[in-house]
């Protein structure tokens, strides 16, 4: 697996053993498509990514098509700035702020993808309103945002060994038991007014006081966003609520992919 920090165009093998770059779309083209209301491949983008995380997109990262429909919430609801938990190598930040008007800052726990993610920003020309912090969850709370983002942040820590992202970070349950406790509470002590987006769940429950106010069921996973109307409450830990986070926490890629 490769660790450099710059993008660099994927390359495929030929029959000879020999190897050429394949060609990535111009990004000022593909911005603007975005800007256009079109909606490319998750292929065609993943091209300006380096050949590992190429790789690990469809599991990892966030699909344009949730991108650009959050973008689109986003903007209808007024929301200027977006706080991505486990930003990854940069695709729903960059992708997003190619859609809209607000600013983005992603949390990761792994520097390399932190580099790859801050080039991948600059490549588009939104690295004015897009930026990314080497960190841990807990560690990385320091701005306040109008929207939080959790693409099931926290899940990888349950994943076997084979089909974690690579073995760079300290991964396992009691990471993941602690990551959503401090996810739930930075959610309980919000202010009002607060959005919160989730695509695939965050492992925890949205705390009272939130109301949902989007809800896409036709992407790969659901994706929901609620605000946060009235002071959240510790409040009892029902059945249902936990049944439906843990539902919408599964990863069906590890399943099918």
């Amino acid at each position: 697996m490769t660790h450099s920090s710059k993008l660099s165009p994927p390359s495929s093998t030929e029959a000879d053993g020999s190897t050429r770059a394949v060609l990535r779309p111009s990004p000022r083209l593909f911005a603007d498509a975005i800007r256009l209301g079109q909606c490319p491949s998750d292929r065609v983008f993943d091209r300006f990514l380096l050949p590992d995380l190429q790789a690990a997109s469809q599991q990892y990262w966030t699909p344009l098509a949730v991108a650009l429909r959050a973008a689109q919430w986003l903007g209808e609801l007024g929301v200027r700035s977006v706080f991505d938990v486990g930003s990854g190598a940069g695709k729903f930040c960059v992708v997003a702020a190619l859609a809209s008007e607000a600013s983005f800052v992603g949390v990761e726990q792994r520097a390399r993808l932190v580099a790859a993610a801050s080039d991948l920003a600059r490549e588009f020309g939104v690295d004015d309103r897009v930026r990314f912090v080497h960190g841990l969850f807990d560690r990385s709370l320091s701005a306040c945002a109008d929207a939080y983002y959790f693409y099931n942040s926290f899940g990888e820590n349950l994943f076997d060994v084979d089909n974690r992202l690579d073995d760079d970070v300290e991964l396992g349950a009691e990471r993941y038991r602690d990551d959503v406790v401090t996810a739930e509470r930075m959610l309980r002590e919000a202010p009002i007014g607060t959005y919160l987006l989730t695509y695939n769940g965050f492992g925890g429950v949205v705390p009272a006081g939130y109301s949902e106010v989007r809800v896409d069921r036709e992407l790969p996973c659901v994706l929901r966003m609620w605000r946060k109307d009235e002071p959240s409450r510790r409040s009892p830990i029902t059945v249902r609520a936990v049944a439906e986070s843990l539902r919408e926490s599964t990863i069906p890629t590890l399943a099918s992919e």
